[in-house]
């Protein structure tokens, strides 16, 4: 059997801020309205009761028709509520709706900027730091943006910030300052995403800054130092090395070719001799003078024997 389903109950009527606007403005005019016309009918004379009575309805549809417009910029757009229910979204212009039954909600399509406070977040390494980022949104469709969220700037911003926090959580200290483009990427896509069905585009996120503990900046920078010490150490071995390879090959030339080291010699003196303050001592080694003595022995016992 079929269940007896009861009828919704009926929903309850709210009265529009412009509905109450026009309220107090009929009673204004009946208190401080109705003397005025009563003192110009005694005044004139003329006119009639009739004409009086007609004058105050005229009077009343001229408010309330000035009360109905509305003037929606360029930049922006009016979500229209009729009786609680949306009806339309009208364009930037001069438009008018019914003051007591119809609201409109004006809509900025401009690119807004949400500065997401600092974020105590942990690597995946267990460091503890504290991030910054900026946001950039704008409102893609306007009905959705105040149908579906109730205030959408507070909410893209506590999305922003349990997005960045759940991102860095995901990467290492060494990949977040070194990866800081794909990180600001990815928590682009992440809140573009989640933010699509209240009629939101997100353009841009960046990480502003990544503040670290003292402990960790003086760790770092030892390792910094560390890394630039053995960088120098390094080059300097690299440098010593091509310099004896370079030795190397001249000692090699210049005992290969016969004479080179006796010009390299006395082109070196040459050198040293251009400057006249300088005294220049040329050591002669002992195996040249043992050579002359050689040399001359001979020569000295063969004039011996021919004076004998």
């Amino acid at each position: 059997m079929k269940k007896n389903r009861l009828p919704p109950p009926p929903s309850q009527i709210t009265i529009p801020p412009q509905a109450s606007r026009f309220i107090v403005l009929f009673f204004l005019f009946i208190f401080f309205g109705m003397p005025i016309i009563t003192a110009l009918v005694s005044v004139v004379g003329a006119i009639s009761l009739f004409m009086a009575l007609l004058f105050i309805p005229i009077l009343i549809l001229v408010l309330f028709f000035f009360a109905g417009l509305r003037v929606i910029n360029h930049y922006e757009r009016g979500v229209v509520l009729t009786l609680g229910r949306y009806t339309s979204t009208r364009e930037a212009g001069l438009h008018w709706i019914f003051p007591v039954i119809q609201r409109m909600i004006r809509v900025d399509l401009r690119v807004k900027v949400v500065d997401v406070p600092d974020q105590d977040c942990m690597t995946r390494d267990n460091v503890s730091v504290n991030v910054n980022a900026v946001l950039y949104y704008l409102i893609s469709a306007a009905p959705r943006a105040v149908l579906e969220v109730e205030d959408f700037r507070y909410a893209v911003s506590q999305l922003a910030q349990t997005t960045m926090r759940d991102v860095v959580g995901e990467v290492t200290l060494d990949e977040l300052l070194g990866k800081r483009d794909q990180i600001s990427t990815r928590i682009k896509e992440i809140v573009d995403k989640a933010s699509d069905p209240w009629g939101i585009k997100v353009n841009a996120v960046e990480l502003k800054h990544i503040e670290l503990p003292s402990d960790m900046k003086r760790t770092m920078s030892k390792e910094a130092e560390a890394e630039r010490e053995r960088r120098a150490v390094i080059i300097k071995a690299e440098g010593e090395k091509i310099a004896s390879q370079n030795l190397a090959d001249a000692a090699h030339v210049l005992a290969s070719v016969p004479g080179a080291l006796h010009l390299r010699t006395l082109h070196s003196i040459n050198d040293i001799s251009s400057d006249q303050s300088n005294t220049v001592v040329f050591a002669v080694p002992l195996e040249i003078l043992r050579a002359f003595e050689r040399i001359g022995a001979p020569g000295i016992g063969n004039h011996k024997k021919h004076t004998e």
